[in-house]
Formats: structure tokens, sequence, C-alpha cells
């Protein structure tokens, strides 16, 4: 598996787990979308964990405000998390010696199993860290009934 992102090319990636694939992360199926305005952002870090009751992703966007982020479900469960970070203004009195952080839109996108309950997500953000919750939809085993063997 790749782990440096290729922004060169096609943007198909060479395995459907790449984390850093520039496409609609899906591990469900193995058709993957091309997404190529995600190649400047693919550096968005984002935790995505399963729980028992809920799928929950964490993402690091500290120095943002949470009306600078935007939580959207599209169609076919995706779930959407983009923004913008804006750059600082230049004063033509001040030298800049480095400019390392990062600014401009960033979006990410992960396909939800089909378990998700995409009428109940909930977001938050605190210290620079946005976390999402997508709560699980139970599984309802099937009911098992006993048949007689005669004879």
């Amino acid at each position: 598996m790749s782990l440096i992102p290729s922004f060169l090319g096609t943007g198909r990636r060479t395995n459907i787990f790449d984390p850093f694939s520039l496409d609609v992360w899906d591990p469900f199926h193995d058709f993957p979308f091309s997404t190529p305005t995600t190649a400047a952002i693919a550096n968005t870090r984002i935790d995505w964990r399963e729980t028992p009751e809920a799928h929950e992703f964490k993402a690091d966007l500290p120095g943002l405000k949470k009306e600078e982020v935007k939580v959207e479900i599209e169609e076919d469960r995706v779930l959407q998390i983009s923004g913008q970070r804006t750059k600082e203004k230049e004063d033509k009195n001040e030298t800049w010696h480095r400019v390392e952080r990062n600014s401009g839109s960033f979006l990410r996108r992960f396909r939800l199993p089909e378990n998700a309950k995409v009428d109940k997500v909930k977001a938050s953000m605190e210290n620079g860290v946005l976390t999402v919750i997508v709560p699980k939809e139970e599984v309802k085993k099937p009911d098992v009934k006993p048949v007689q063997i005669t004879g």
C-alpha cells in the first residue's frame, strides 16, 4: 500500500484500503469515485473509529472555528467534511521568514456502511478537533425456529 498520495496522473488509487487515496474512501465497495479537487488537502487528518453503537470521525482542524467547517451527508451515504483555512494578510511593512501552515480549502469524503443512521448524525467541535458521530442501526438477529423432525 502506498504511503505517499499521488498528486500527478489520474488520481486513481492503486489499493482500495489506501488511507491517502484522493477518492472517496470506501471500504465496502470496489468502485472509487474520482475527486481530483481533494488533491491539495489530502493531508487533513481524520480518524474513523467504529464502536458497537456508532461510527466516530475525529478531524484535527487547529485554528478553525466551527463556522468555517461544513459537515454534510450526500446521497449514497457519503459523509463530507469540508472548510476553508484563510491565509493571513500580508502587510508591506512585514518580513515573512517562513510560511509553513496550510491555507485554502479542504475536503474529505467517506462512504458510510449500510447500517449508518444518516438522519441522526451529530457534530461538535472543541479545541480544534471536530467530532462527527454517526449512529448505527441495530442489527436484528433473524428469528430461528426449530423444526421437529418426524419419522
